[in-house]
Formats: structure tokens, sequence, C-alpha cells
């Protein structure tokens, strides 16, 4: 499936990029002036919804991973850290909180390093990586959509496009104004930034599965209801070490993603309803904007505090956002070959068609 979906993956990207960086303003932004208000308020609830979730199960994963390398009380860590990023993303401005985003993605290495820190079986993995194992079920189906919802993802659309924003406001660039040249050069920028992003973020989640499956699944552990137990059920198979670098990748990429969650549904919610956005405006600038940070990520750390179960409240977002992806995706679509939005180099064949096929996977994943 993560061979399969990582072309799809940079295509979306690279066709969400390019929306903010041709026209200057974001996905939510065009959709308003090109798409019925209901629909627009609709996706913008689900994302809203699904991120929530998304935020409560990392912030209870961080909890949980911080009690088993430095002991204390799950809910005390888990309120902590909502407090930390909801103060990162609201105090800290834009061009100092994106390094820190930046920093914090080589965290991810540490699962790679966890990866090679046990024994795999190679050969076993390849095989598997290239002929997929497929079941004529609902429930694979089902996670199907879910892995779908998770790599090709609503919020993703909409941060990146937002992030393109922010960068075109920081250099006070008008890109209707721009020259040629420009724009070209923008344009190789945002491709080689996209795909190396891109590739690195798939194969990163490829070796946190493989974990999963290898380390896990094979020693007979399937009922896994936390991250964290994932990471403590690493202990007595892979040893100390292993254990000790997943527990730090879940808080590390935990405190990348909770703020990429909350802006994202910051973005969108302001974008539909024209408030002021952006995380370089100071907060008094965009109260609006703001509160939604504020409101989605102390909401879904009062989650963790609920009997929800988080891996299946995971699995439904993903769900979610598997199914609301194929609408978002299509009006993106319309948008990218919009003149009226992409001025005068609205479309570029090889991002559309592959943008086009990522909406195809999606809807037979759903049919099926």
């Amino acid at each position: 499936m993560w061979f399969l979906t990582l072309p799809f993956m940079v295509a979306i990207q690279l066709v969400s990029a390019r929306i903010g960086r041709q026209s200057g303003r974001g996905i939510v932004a065009n959709l308003r002036e090109h798409a019925p208000r209901g629909f627009v308020l609709a996706i913008v609830g689900l994302l809203f919804v699904a991120n929530t979730i998304n935020i409560a199960a990392d912030i209870a994963a961080m909890g949980e991973a911080l009690r088993l390398v430095a002991g204390g009380a799950l809910h005390v860590h888990a309120v902590a850290f909502g407090i930390v990023t909801v103060l990162l993303q609201v105090f800290v401005p834009y061009h100092r909180l994106a390094p820190i985003l930046k920093w914090l993605t080589l965290s991810l290495l540490v699962y790679v390093a966890a990866a090679f820190s046990v024994r795999l079986p190679w050969g076993r993995v390849l095989h598997d990586l290239v002929v997929p194992h497929v079941e004529a079920s609902s429930a694979f189906w089902m996670v199907c959509v879910a892995v779908l919802g998770t790599t090709i993802s609503p919020y993703l659309f909409f941060w990146q496009a937002a992030q393109e924003v922010e960068e075109l406001q920081q250099d006070h660039v008008n890109p209707q104004r721009e020259r040629l040249r420009h724009i070209r050069r923008a344009l190789r920028r945002l491709r080689l930034d996209t795909v190396t992003g891109m590739v690195i973020s798939n194969g990163t989640a490829f070796f946190i599965m493989l974990m999963g499956a290898v380390v896990l699944h094979d020693a007979g552990i399937t009922d896994v209801a936390t991250a964290a137990q994932a990471a403590q059920a690493l202990r007595p198979l892979a040893g100390d070490m292993a254990f000790a670098l997943f527990a730090i990748g879940i808080i590390s990429t935990g405190l990348l993603a909770v703020p990429v969650l909350a802006s994202s549904s910051a973005y969108a919610v302001a974008e539909a309803f024209g408030w002021p956005e952006g995380l370089e405006r100071h907060w008094q600038e965009a109260k609006g904007f703001y509160a939604i940070i504020v409101v989605g990520t102390l909401g879904g750390t009062a989650l963790d505090f609920s009997p929800i179960d988080p891996m299946r409240a995971l699995v439904w977002s993903a769900v979610i956002n598997g199914v609301v992806s194929v609408p978002i995706m299509a009006a993106m679509m319309l948008l990218a070959t919009n003149p009226k939005v992409m001025g005068a180099h609205a479309g570029r064949r090889a991002d559309d068609g592959l943008g086009l096929s990522s909406l195809g996977a999606s809807l037979l994943a759903q049919a099926l």
C-alpha cells in the first residue's frame, strides 16, 4: 500500500502547493468563490472533527510515552503537552516556528534507527512490498480507505497551500505580478521541497509499519490500544534500545504533528469565514484563527479524559479523512486547471494527471 500511495501523495501535495503559490490564497479561500457554501462548510467541519480526534490520539501517545520513559501521571503529561503546543502556536511567530518544525522532522529518523536495531527478514519484506496481500472483505477495504486517509490526507492539502501563502507574504511577493522566470524558479523549488518531504515522510511510515508487522504482529501482539503500548511491547522483543528510540519518536513526532493539525483546521475555518489568518500574525490581529487552534488542541486534550478508545478513534478519523478527501481532491483539480485561480500558468499535465489518479484510487477503495 505504501509503495502505491507515494506517487499519489506527491502529486496531490504538488497540486496543493501550486494552488497556494500561484493564486496567493489557501484552498478554502479559493473554494469560497468557486464552490457552493454548503460544500465548503461541510468539508471544513469534517476536517475540524477529524483533526481534533487526531490531536487527541497524538497528545495521549506523547503523554504515555513520557510516562514510560520518565514515570509520572499520564493525564498530567497529556495536559502539559497540550498547553505547550498551544503556547508554541499562539506566541511564537511563524518565521521562528517553521525552523522548529523543520528540525523536529529529523526525529522521524528515530523510527528508521529502531527498525535497524532489530533483525528483520528483508527478503520477505521486499516480497510483500511488491506483492501485497489482498482480501475480498469490507474490513480490508475500510483499512485501505483509512490508510489513504492518513497519507492522502485533507489536513495536509490545506497546510501545504497555507504555508506557500505564508512564505509569499513574508517575502512580500504578489504572484499575479511575478515575472515568468521567477515563477518557474519558484515552481522548481516547490517541486524539490515537496518530493523530498513526501519521500522522507512515506519512508518513515514504511519503517513504522515494518516494526509493527515484523516485530509485534509476528510475536502475536495484535491488540494494541495505544502507541505507547506498542513501544512498551518492543522492550522484551527488541531490547531497551528499540523501546527507547520508539518512545522518543512518539514524543517528537507528536510535537511536530499537533501544531500542523491544529493550524490546518484554523486556516480552513478562517478562510471559510473570511477571518484574518496566519501564524505570522499576532494573536490580537487574528483572534478567530488562534481561537480555533486553542479549541482544537485543548479539545483534543480533553478527549483524552473520556472513555473513547484512542486507537479506534484514530482509525475512524482516518476513514473520515479518506472519505472527505475525494470531494476535496475533485474540487482541487478544478481549481488547479482554472485560469481565474491559477493565472496564466493553470494546469501542469504531469501533476494534474497524477492528481486525478489519486482521486481515482481513493474512489476505487471506497467503492470496494
